[in-house]
């Protein structure tokens, strides 16, 4: 199922604003942030220069956030080193589905478990 056109359009509008602003212009040339749609999930990715192949660009999935239609709520996932997804909010109890997925943009930015940005 596709994600509803309001919701996407949220999600366009947030993360493209968070992308824009946590990677400095500076090293845009060598790391990007940037997200994309599969069906009812958005994978917020980290994209870096291949170490030995200066033309080719790695893609790393950095989280992922689900969008439940019926409650209209997002939630947080997080990958571990074989990278399967796993609920954040088992990790972390007090962090529940959210309506508004600027929270969770926010708990990805300022990473207090260490386990989005190393």
């Amino acid at each position: 199922m596709a994600l509803p056109k309001k919701a996407k359009r949220e999600a366009q509008v947030k993360l493209s604003a968070f992308c824009e602003e946590r990677i400095p212009e500076r090293v845009r040339d060598e790391v990007r942030l940037d997200f994309d749609f599969w069906g009812n999930n958005v994978n917020l990715i980290k994209k870096r220069i291949h170490w030995k192949n200066k033309d080719e660009w790695i893609d790393v999935r950095v989280a992922q956030f689900r969008y439940d239609p019926d409650t209209e709520k997002w939630s947080l996932l997080w990958l571990d080193s074989n990278n399967k997804l796993h609920p954040y909010e088992e990790l972390v109890p007090e962090f529940p589905p959210e309506k508004d997925l600027s929270k969770l943009i926010e708990e990805v930015d300022e990473d207090p478990t260490g386990i989005f940005w190393g």
